[in-house]
Protein backbone atom coordinates (compact mmCIF):
# COMPACT_ATOMS: atom_id res chain seq x y z
CA UNK A 1 0.00 0.00 0.00
CA UNK A 2 1.20 3.48 -0.86
CA UNK A 3 1.29 5.92 2.07
CA UNK A 4 1.49 9.68 1.50
CA UNK A 5 2.39 12.30 4.10
CA UNK A 6 1.51 15.99 3.71
CA UNK A 7 4.00 18.27 5.45
CA UNK A 8 7.74 17.63 5.63
CA UNK A 9 8.39 19.14 9.05
CA UNK A 10 9.78 17.08 11.94
CA UNK A 11 6.50 15.23 12.49
CA UNK A 12 5.71 14.58 8.83
CA UNK A 13 9.23 13.38 8.06
CA UNK A 14 9.10 11.13 11.13
CA UNK A 15 5.83 9.54 10.01
CA UNK A 16 7.27 9.03 6.50
CA UNK A 17 10.31 7.33 8.07
CA UNK A 18 8.07 4.92 10.03
CA UNK A 19 5.97 4.02 6.98
CA UNK A 20 9.07 3.52 4.80
CA UNK A 21 10.75 1.40 7.49
CA UNK A 22 7.67 -0.83 7.43
CA UNK A 23 8.05 -1.43 3.71
CA UNK A 24 5.51 0.99 2.26
CA UNK A 25 5.99 3.05 -0.86
CA UNK A 26 5.93 6.56 0.63
CA UNK A 27 5.27 9.98 -0.88
CA UNK A 28 6.41 12.88 1.33
CA UNK A 29 4.96 16.13 -0.03
CA UNK A 30 5.53 19.76 0.94
CA UNK A 31 5.01 22.92 -1.13
CA UNK A 32 7.20 25.27 0.94
CA UNK A 33 10.57 26.26 -0.52
CA UNK A 34 13.38 24.22 0.97
CA UNK A 35 11.13 22.03 3.15
CA UNK A 36 11.53 18.85 1.10
CA UNK A 37 15.29 19.28 0.65
CA UNK A 38 15.68 19.92 4.38
CA UNK A 39 13.59 16.87 5.29
CA UNK A 40 15.62 14.63 2.96
CA UNK A 41 18.94 15.86 4.38
CA UNK A 42 17.80 15.45 7.99
CA UNK A 43 16.42 11.96 7.34
CA UNK A 44 19.69 10.87 5.72
CA UNK A 45 21.57 12.06 8.83
CA UNK A 46 19.15 10.24 11.16
CA UNK A 47 19.44 6.98 9.19
CA UNK A 48 23.24 7.26 9.02
CA UNK A 49 23.32 7.64 12.82
CA UNK A 50 21.14 4.52 13.16
CA UNK A 51 23.65 2.63 10.99
CA UNK A 52 26.53 3.89 13.17
CA UNK A 53 24.69 2.72 16.30
CA UNK A 54 24.03 -0.64 14.56
CA UNK A 55 20.25 -0.20 14.91
CA UNK A 56 19.86 -0.76 11.15
CA UNK A 57 22.17 -2.05 8.42
CA UNK A 58 23.46 0.02 5.52
CA UNK A 59 21.20 -2.01 3.22
CA UNK A 60 18.15 -1.18 5.37
CA UNK A 61 19.19 2.48 5.30
CA UNK A 62 19.23 2.43 1.49
CA UNK A 63 15.91 0.55 1.35
CA UNK A 64 14.15 3.04 3.66
CA UNK A 65 15.39 6.04 1.64
CA UNK A 66 14.54 4.23 -1.59
CA UNK A 67 10.95 3.78 -0.38
CA UNK A 68 10.43 7.55 -0.02
CA UNK A 69 9.62 9.90 -2.87
CA UNK A 70 10.40 13.45 -1.65
CA UNK A 71 8.25 15.73 -3.79
CA UNK A 72 6.79 19.22 -4.29
CA UNK A 73 4.23 17.84 -6.76
CA UNK A 74 0.91 17.15 -5.02
CA UNK A 75 -0.21 15.01 -7.96
CA UNK A 76 2.20 12.33 -6.71
CA UNK A 77 -0.41 11.53 -4.02
CA UNK A 78 -2.41 9.64 -6.64
CA UNK A 79 -2.62 5.91 -5.93
CA UNK A 80 -2.33 6.29 -2.15
CA UNK A 81 -4.18 3.93 0.18
CA UNK A 82 -3.52 6.19 3.19
CA UNK A 83 -2.74 9.92 3.33
CA UNK A 84 -1.66 11.49 6.65
CA UNK A 85 -1.71 15.29 6.94
CA UNK A 86 0.88 16.79 9.32
CA UNK A 87 0.78 20.54 8.69
CA UNK A 88 0.14 23.72 10.73
CA UNK A 89 -2.68 23.61 13.34
CA UNK A 90 -5.03 25.87 11.37
CA UNK A 91 -8.52 24.58 10.61
CA UNK A 92 -9.13 26.54 7.39
CA UNK A 93 -5.77 25.49 5.91
CA UNK A 94 -6.39 21.85 6.85
CA UNK A 95 -9.87 21.90 5.32
CA UNK A 96 -8.49 23.31 2.05
CA UNK A 97 -5.77 20.62 2.01
CA UNK A 98 -8.27 17.82 2.70
CA UNK A 99 -10.53 18.97 -0.14
CA UNK A 100 -7.51 18.95 -2.47
CA UNK A 101 -6.35 15.51 -1.29
CA UNK A 102 -9.84 14.09 -1.91
CA UNK A 103 -9.77 15.32 -5.51
CA UNK A 104 -6.58 13.30 -6.15
CA UNK A 105 -7.09 9.96 -4.38
CA UNK A 106 -9.47 7.06 -4.90
CA UNK A 107 -12.73 6.62 -2.97
CA UNK A 108 -11.17 3.87 -0.86
CA UNK A 109 -8.20 5.94 0.33
CA UNK A 110 -8.19 6.78 4.06
CA UNK A 111 -7.42 10.45 4.70
CA UNK A 112 -6.04 11.12 8.18
CA UNK A 113 -5.00 14.15 10.21
CA UNK A 114 -2.19 14.23 12.75
CA UNK A 115 -3.89 17.17 14.52
CA UNK A 116 -3.30 17.32 18.27
CA UNK A 117 -6.13 19.67 19.17
CA UNK A 118 -8.51 20.48 16.31
CA UNK A 119 -11.96 18.98 15.72
CA UNK A 120 -11.84 15.97 13.39
CA UNK A 121 -15.52 16.53 12.55
CA UNK A 122 -14.67 20.03 11.27
CA UNK A 123 -11.69 18.77 9.25
CA UNK A 124 -13.74 15.90 7.79
CA UNK A 125 -16.56 18.26 6.77
CA UNK A 126 -14.30 19.57 3.96
CA UNK A 127 -14.55 16.17 2.23
CA UNK A 128 -17.46 14.89 0.13
CA UNK A 129 -16.80 11.41 1.52
CA UNK A 130 -16.22 12.46 5.14
CA UNK A 131 -16.67 8.92 6.45
CA UNK A 132 -13.15 7.98 5.31
CA UNK A 133 -11.51 10.72 7.42
CA UNK A 134 -9.92 9.82 10.79
CA UNK A 135 -7.44 11.26 13.27
CA UNK A 136 -4.06 9.52 13.60
CA UNK A 137 -2.15 11.49 16.22
CA UNK A 138 1.55 10.64 16.65
CA UNK A 139 3.75 12.01 19.42
CA UNK A 140 7.09 13.72 18.85
CA UNK A 141 9.55 12.27 17.88
CA UNK A 142 7.25 9.94 15.95
CA UNK A 143 9.79 7.16 15.21
CA UNK A 144 10.66 6.85 18.93
CA UNK A 145 7.39 7.50 20.78
CA UNK A 146 5.29 4.31 20.90
CA UNK A 147 1.84 5.86 21.35
CA UNK A 148 -0.57 6.84 18.57
CA UNK A 149 -4.07 8.13 19.33
CA UNK A 150 -6.69 7.06 16.77
CA UNK A 151 -9.65 9.45 16.73
CA UNK A 152 -12.84 8.79 14.77
CA UNK A 153 -14.86 11.86 13.79
CA UNK A 154 -18.64 11.57 14.13
CA UNK A 155 -18.64 10.94 10.35
CA UNK A 156 -15.99 8.17 10.44
CA UNK A 157 -17.20 4.65 9.66
CA UNK A 158 -16.20 1.70 11.82
CA UNK A 159 -14.50 0.17 8.76
CA UNK A 160 -12.28 3.28 8.40
CA UNK A 161 -11.45 3.30 12.11
CA UNK A 162 -10.57 -0.41 12.14
CA UNK A 163 -8.49 -0.15 8.96
CA UNK A 164 -6.52 2.86 10.30
CA UNK A 165 -5.89 1.13 13.62
CA UNK A 166 -4.79 -2.06 11.86
CA UNK A 167 -2.25 -0.17 9.72
CA UNK A 168 -0.72 1.70 12.68
CA UNK A 169 -0.67 -1.49 14.80
CA UNK A 170 1.23 -3.21 11.99
CA UNK A 171 3.90 -0.48 12.31
CA UNK A 172 4.60 -1.67 15.86
CA UNK A 173 2.90 1.29 17.53
CA UNK A 174 0.71 1.23 20.65
CA UNK A 175 -2.70 2.51 19.59
CA UNK A 176 -5.51 3.90 21.74
CA UNK A 177 -8.93 5.05 20.56
CA UNK A 178 -10.17 8.45 21.75
CA UNK A 179 -13.37 10.41 21.28
CA UNK A 180 -13.16 13.57 19.13
CA UNK A 181 -12.98 16.02 22.04
CA UNK A 182 -10.40 18.76 22.78
CA UNK A 183 -6.97 17.33 23.57
CA UNK A 184 -8.17 13.74 22.99
CA UNK A 185 -6.61 11.71 25.86
CA UNK A 186 -3.03 12.83 26.50
CA UNK A 187 -3.24 16.58 25.92
CA UNK A 188 -6.45 16.74 27.96
CA UNK A 189 -5.40 14.63 30.96
CA UNK A 190 -1.91 16.19 31.13
CA UNK A 191 -3.07 19.82 31.41
CA UNK A 192 -3.03 19.95 35.25
CA UNK A 193 0.48 18.45 35.32
CA UNK A 194 1.62 21.80 33.99
CA UNK A 195 -1.15 24.10 35.20
CA UNK A 196 -1.21 23.02 38.85
CA UNK A 197 2.61 23.03 39.02
CA UNK A 198 2.62 26.65 37.80
CA UNK A 199 -0.12 27.50 40.32
CA UNK A 200 1.99 26.02 43.17
CA UNK A 201 4.91 28.21 42.03
CA UNK A 202 2.71 31.32 41.73
CA UNK A 203 1.54 30.87 45.32
CA UNK A 204 5.16 30.80 46.50
CA UNK A 205 4.91 27.24 47.84
CA UNK A 206 8.10 26.21 45.99
CA UNK A 207 10.38 27.24 43.13
CA UNK A 208 10.72 25.53 39.74
CA UNK A 209 13.63 23.31 40.77
CA UNK A 210 11.89 22.09 43.93
CA UNK A 211 8.64 21.28 42.14
CA UNK A 212 10.55 19.40 39.43
CA UNK A 213 12.57 17.54 42.08
CA UNK A 214 9.40 16.48 43.93
CA UNK A 215 7.70 15.14 40.78
CA UNK A 216 10.87 13.31 39.66
CA UNK A 217 12.32 11.95 42.87
CA UNK A 218 9.17 11.31 44.91
CA UNK A 219 6.63 10.84 42.11
CA UNK A 220 8.86 8.88 39.74
CA UNK A 221 8.09 11.07 36.71
CA UNK A 222 10.86 11.07 34.11
CA UNK A 223 10.85 14.87 33.94
CA UNK A 224 9.36 17.54 36.18
CA UNK A 225 6.69 19.86 34.71
CA UNK A 226 9.00 22.87 34.25
CA UNK A 227 11.77 20.78 32.69
CA UNK A 228 9.19 19.25 30.37
CA UNK A 229 7.66 22.59 29.38
CA UNK A 230 11.16 23.90 28.59
CA UNK A 231 11.81 20.76 26.53
CA UNK A 232 8.51 20.96 24.61
CA UNK A 233 8.74 24.75 24.22
CA UNK A 234 6.70 27.20 26.29
CA UNK A 235 5.09 28.58 23.14
CA UNK A 236 3.87 25.15 22.00
CA UNK A 237 2.74 24.06 25.47
CA UNK A 238 0.87 27.33 26.03
CA UNK A 239 -0.92 27.14 22.67
CA UNK A 240 -2.15 23.61 23.46
CA UNK A 241 -3.43 24.79 26.87
CA UNK A 242 -5.10 27.84 25.32
CA UNK A 243 -6.71 25.70 22.59
CA UNK A 244 -8.05 23.14 25.06
CA UNK A 245 -9.29 25.96 27.37
CA UNK A 246 -11.21 27.76 24.62
CA UNK A 247 -12.49 24.49 23.10
CA UNK A 248 -13.96 23.52 26.46
CA UNK A 249 -15.94 26.78 26.54
CA UNK A 250 -13.45 28.30 28.99
CA UNK A 251 -13.72 25.64 31.67
CA UNK A 252 -11.48 26.89 34.52
CA UNK A 253 -9.84 23.45 34.86
CA UNK A 254 -7.82 24.22 31.73
CA UNK A 255 -7.14 27.91 32.36
CA UNK A 256 -3.73 29.07 31.00
CA UNK A 257 -1.37 30.94 33.31
CA UNK A 258 0.06 34.45 33.16
CA UNK A 259 3.42 33.04 34.27
CA UNK A 260 3.75 30.98 31.09
CA UNK A 261 2.34 33.77 28.92
CA UNK A 262 4.95 36.21 30.26
CA UNK A 263 7.70 33.67 29.56
CA UNK A 264 6.62 33.56 25.91
CA UNK A 265 6.35 37.35 25.68
CA UNK A 266 9.91 37.62 27.04
CA UNK A 267 11.14 35.08 24.47
CA UNK A 268 11.93 32.52 27.18
CA UNK A 269 10.70 29.55 25.17
CA UNK A 270 12.83 26.88 26.84
CA UNK A 271 15.81 24.87 25.68
CA UNK A 272 15.46 25.96 22.05
CA UNK A 273 15.90 29.64 23.02
CA UNK A 274 18.52 28.95 25.71
CA UNK A 275 16.22 30.11 28.48
CA UNK A 276 12.82 29.19 29.82
CA UNK A 277 12.00 28.41 33.42
CA UNK A 278 15.72 27.65 33.62
CA UNK A 279 18.69 29.56 32.21
CA UNK A 280 20.59 26.95 30.19
CA UNK A 281 23.75 29.08 30.05
CA UNK A 282 24.14 28.91 33.84
CA UNK A 283 24.32 26.24 36.53
CA UNK A 284 21.00 24.65 37.39
CA UNK A 285 19.46 25.93 40.66
CA UNK A 286 19.40 23.59 43.65
CA UNK A 287 16.09 22.20 44.87
CA UNK A 288 14.84 22.30 48.43
CA UNK A 289 14.87 18.55 49.06
CA UNK A 290 12.46 18.64 51.99
CA UNK A 291 10.48 15.40 51.56
CA UNK A 292 7.46 16.72 53.46
CA UNK A 293 7.21 19.68 51.07
CA UNK A 294 7.88 17.36 48.14
CA UNK A 295 5.02 15.06 49.09
CA UNK A 296 2.66 18.04 49.43
CA UNK A 297 3.58 19.18 45.89
CA UNK A 298 3.29 15.69 44.38
CA UNK A 299 -0.01 14.93 46.09
CA UNK A 300 -1.61 18.16 44.84
CA UNK A 301 -0.56 17.69 41.20
CA UNK A 302 -1.29 13.95 41.24
CA UNK A 303 -4.82 14.41 42.59
CA UNK A 304 -5.52 16.86 39.75
CA UNK A 305 -4.30 14.59 36.93
CA UNK A 306 -6.06 11.55 38.43
CA UNK A 307 -9.26 13.62 38.55
CA UNK A 308 -8.81 14.52 34.89
CA UNK A 309 -8.27 10.86 33.94
CA UNK A 310 -11.36 9.84 35.94
CA UNK A 311 -13.44 12.51 34.21
CA UNK A 312 -12.22 11.34 30.78
CA UNK A 313 -13.49 7.86 31.70
CA UNK A 314 -16.75 9.28 33.10
CA UNK A 315 -17.40 11.12 29.82
CA UNK A 316 -16.49 8.04 27.71
CA UNK A 317 -13.52 9.77 26.05
CA UNK A 318 -11.69 6.43 26.06
CA UNK A 319 -11.64 3.12 27.88
CA UNK A 320 -10.02 2.65 31.30
CA UNK A 321 -7.18 0.66 29.75
CA UNK A 322 -6.59 3.14 26.91
CA UNK A 323 -6.48 6.14 29.29
CA UNK A 324 -3.80 4.48 31.43
CA UNK A 325 -1.91 3.21 28.37
CA UNK A 326 -1.97 6.67 26.76
CA UNK A 327 -0.40 8.36 29.77
CA UNK A 328 2.35 5.77 30.29
CA UNK A 329 3.24 5.38 26.60
CA UNK A 330 2.48 8.91 25.39
CA UNK A 331 4.07 11.05 28.12
CA UNK A 332 6.02 8.43 30.09
CA UNK A 333 4.05 8.69 33.34
CA UNK A 334 5.40 6.16 35.87
CA UNK A 335 1.99 4.50 36.31
CA UNK A 336 -1.45 4.56 34.74
CA UNK A 337 -3.39 7.24 36.61
CA UNK A 338 -6.50 5.14 37.26
CA UNK A 339 -4.39 2.24 38.55
CA UNK A 340 -2.48 4.78 40.68
CA UNK A 341 -5.79 6.05 42.12
CA UNK A 342 -6.64 2.50 43.22
CA UNK A 343 -3.22 2.21 44.87
CA UNK A 344 -3.54 5.53 46.77
CA UNK A 345 -7.21 5.03 47.55
CA UNK A 346 -10.00 6.80 45.67
CA UNK A 347 -11.38 8.25 48.92
CA UNK A 348 -7.97 9.84 49.61
CA UNK A 349 -7.87 11.41 46.14
CA UNK A 350 -11.41 12.74 46.60
CA UNK A 351 -10.56 14.15 50.04
CA UNK A 352 -7.59 16.07 48.58
CA UNK A 353 -9.71 17.56 45.78
CA UNK A 354 -12.57 18.49 48.11
CA UNK A 355 -10.05 20.17 50.44
CA UNK A 356 -8.62 22.23 47.56
CA UNK A 357 -12.10 23.17 46.34
CA UNK A 358 -13.15 24.26 49.86
CA UNK A 359 -9.93 26.27 50.29
CA UNK A 360 -9.99 28.08 46.93
CA UNK A 361 -13.73 28.02 46.06
CA UNK A 362 -12.64 27.49 42.43
CA UNK A 363 -14.29 25.20 39.91
CA UNK A 364 -10.84 24.05 38.72
CA UNK A 365 -10.76 21.71 41.74
CA UNK A 366 -14.22 20.18 41.32
CA UNK A 367 -14.01 16.39 41.68
CA UNK A 368 -15.28 14.20 38.87
CA UNK A 369 -18.73 12.74 39.59
CA UNK A 370 -17.18 9.34 38.87
CA UNK A 371 -14.69 9.73 41.76
CA UNK A 372 -17.53 10.73 44.10
CA UNK A 373 -19.65 7.78 43.01
CA UNK A 374 -16.81 5.28 43.32
CA UNK A 375 -15.78 6.55 46.76
CA UNK A 376 -19.39 6.33 47.96
CA UNK A 377 -19.76 2.77 46.63
CA UNK A 378 -16.27 1.62 47.74
CA UNK A 379 -15.36 0.71 44.15
CA UNK A 380 -12.01 0.67 42.37
CA UNK A 381 -11.08 1.23 38.72
CA UNK A 382 -9.53 -2.23 38.40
Amino acid sequence: MKVSVIGAGTMGAGIAQIAATNGHEVCLYDSFDGAIESAENKLKKILNRLVEKERITQKENETILGNINFTKDINKLKGSGLVIEAIIENLEIKQAVFAEIESLVSENCIIASNTSSLSLASIASACKKAERVVGIHFFNPAPLMPLVEIIPAVQTTEATLNAAKSIIDSWGKVTVIAKDTPGFIVNRVARPFYGEAIRIYEEGVADFATIDWAMREIGGFRMGPFELMDYIGNDINYIVTETVFSSFYFDSRYKPSFTQKRMIEAGYLGKKSGRGYYDYSADMPKANEDRGLGKTILWRVLAMIINEAADALFLKIASREDIDLAMTKGVNYPKGLLAWADEIGIKNVLKQLEGLQAEYAEDRYRPSPLLKRMARENKTFY
